[in-house]
């Protein structure tokens, strides 16, 4: 259930049926396009699912209601002509019914947004069996294990920033990135935690 209000849409001015771009809530991708009537609206924000009006079949139609690739509701904003919405979702397996993450192909990440996704696959792999990656094994393995590979990534980083050239620190600040993403993980966190801290911290500031 999502408590989020209707929007103010102007549905005569676009004719009962406004465009919505579906954007993913982590990495920033946009995902697809679809149409909105007012119950679709409606329907979206009751049951958290990205419900959309099909202008081919005359019904409304739920994402994912036959493969199983749903979009899940995180946020829904109107634009300033009010005749446009932007869905900001979280999917479950491809958006495009070709099989690719998004209908405009499997478009690059933003870099920043990159981070996003490798903290999706670390989740995917705490149900994953050990034997099946390097990931899988250290989630296993439990929190200290994992806090233990944060603080050597964390020294040899920190090495690298005051005695090495660039592209070492690049090398092992990554290895830091992942490690950290794989411990908040292994004590029940995620990155959208952390972010969220820092974003209240700068709305504070």
């Amino acid at each position: 259930m999502n408590d989020q209000t209707i929007p103010d849409i102007d549905w005569k001015k676009c004719d009962e049926l406004v465009p919505a771009i579906v954007q993913d809530a982590d990495d920033g991708r946009v995902l697809m396009l679809g149409y909105m009537n007012a119950e679709a609206v409606e329907q979206t924000l009751k049951t958290g699912r990205i419900t959309f009006y099909s202008r081919s079949k005359q019904r409304l139609w739920v994402k994912g209601e036959t493969s199983g690739n749903t979009l899940s509701l995180i946020d829904l904003a109107v634009d300033c002509d009010r005749d446009t919405l932007l869905v900001q979702a979280r999917p479950a397996g491809p958006v495009c019914h070709t099989g690719t993450q998004t209908c405009f192909g499997d478009t690059a990440w933003p870099p920043a947004g990159f981070l996003a996704r490798l903290d999706r696959i670390v989740a995917e792999r705490r149900s994953a069996p050990p034997e099946s990656s390097y990931t899988a094994r250290l989630l296993a393995e439990g929190p200290a294990r994992c806090a233990q590979k944060v603080g050597e990534e964390g020294v040899e980083t920190a090495l690298a920033a005051v005695g090495e050239k660039r592209e070492a620190l690049d090398e092992e600040a990554a290895d830091l990135l992942y490690h950290l993403l794989v411990c908040l993980h292994s004590a029940d966190s995620r990155l959208e935690h952390v972010l969220r801290v820092l974003i209240d911290r700068h709305s504070n500031s």
